[in-house]
């Protein structure tokens, strides 16, 4: 790596999002520097305010050279961060983590391009990301970052797998995004554990379908007990659609290294963007819908989950590492220093 810690700066993220924070929490173990210094306060003003003087203060604490390292998007501020960077000749560095004109529909495609140029290298969820943003103009430097890293302390549950019948867990926000919970097929030889909040029970129609209510994070790396992790979004159980659903196509889903980091293999649409990552790794299975799963399992031999569920906790430590950002940032650096 040819940049020094010293000469790399971020703006630290104020954010309940655990993908957006375990990136804060690596820039500091790294040593980068940290330009969110004063605390304004929780409230609206008191967010407004942290955030103006740490964008502010590029204009006399970045040098020609120096790297600004971004997680987008990033409220209000994203292109001014850019600009003064710019003006001070430094450069800037990009992960993306949800892209606005694609599920939100908040921005036009055109104007989250021009925000997005203003960045010299972009780290991004996959290939399809990727493809999708040069298809619309970028022509920085790309990574694809392949899933987000997940820190944890927490140890993986340890117990003698698989279950029969299978134990399939779905855990996150049990709202809107995912309707697919009330109109599940045929269950043959797998149940489905849900942890969340949202999930209306009085809804549900498959005695398969088991609701525990809300945990936290390192409780259910250390404690769930499932064969494996559902990722799927959407209205229907036949194909993942609806805004939530069709964004798959695109990003990577959180819920996926949540799974991974307590050692789950985990089970994905066929047609999301995380399938082939998934499936090279050999840390879980694709379907068309959640109807294949029943046929999809019958057909998994002991040996064959034993050695996915090894690729499991393995990918497991390397997220809890940071592994996958720290080689984005990499990448990113050999690129702005002529390396590639």
């Amino acid at each position: 790596m040819n940049f020094e810690p010293s000469k790399v700066y971020y703006i630290q993220i104020d954010t309940p999002n655990k993908a957006k924070c375990d990136i804060d929490e690596i820039c500091r173990e790294e040593g980068y520097n940290n330009l969110t210094v004063h605390n304004f306060g929780s409230g609206g003003v008191g967010h407004f305010m942290t955030k103006l003087t740490s964008v502010t203060s590029i204009l006399w604490k970045l040098h020609q050279g120096d790297i600004l390292f971004l997680q987008y998007p990033m409220k209000k501020f994203y292109k001014l961060a850019c600009s003064l960077a710019k003006m001070r000749g430094a450069h800037v560095v990009t992960v993306i983590h949800d892209l606005g004109a694609f599920r939100r529909h908040k921005l036009t495609v055109e104007q989250e391009n021009r925000r997005l140029s203003k960045t010299d290298f972009l780290i991004v969820h996959n290939p399809t990301m990727r493809q999708y943003l040069v298809d619309h103009g970028f022509k920085g430097g790309i990574h694809c970052l392949q899933i987000f890293d997940f820190l944890s302390d927490s140890t993986p549950a340890v117990y003698e797998t698989p279950h029969h019948p299978w134990h399939v867990v779905y855990a996150g926000g049990l709202g809107k995004r995912n309707a697919f919970l009330y109109q599940m097929p045929a269950m043959d030889n797998w149940v489905m554990d849900l942890y969340g909040k949202g999930f209306e029970s009085e809804r549900n129609t498959r005695d398969s379908v088991r609701y525990h209510g809300f945990i936290q994070a390192d409780d259910f790396i250390s404690k769930a007990e499932a064969d494996f992790g559902l990722v799927w979004d959407g209205d229907s159980p036949d194909t993942c659609v609806g805004a939530w659903g069709e964004y798959l196509r695109i990003n990577d889903p959180h819920k996926t290294s949540f799974y991974l980091k307590a050692g789950i293999p985990v089970i994905v649409w066929s047609q999301a963007a995380m399938a082939p990552f998934i499936q090279e790794e050999g840390v879980g299975i694709a379907v068309n819908s959640i109807g294949d799963i029943s046929e999809a399992l019958a057909r998994l031999t002991a040996k064959d989950y034993s050695h996915m569920k090894e690729r499991a906790l393995l990918m497991g430590q390397r997220l809890a590492e940071g592994h996958y950002i720290k080689s984005g940032l990499k990448a990113a650096f050999d690129y702005l220093s002529g390396g590639q």
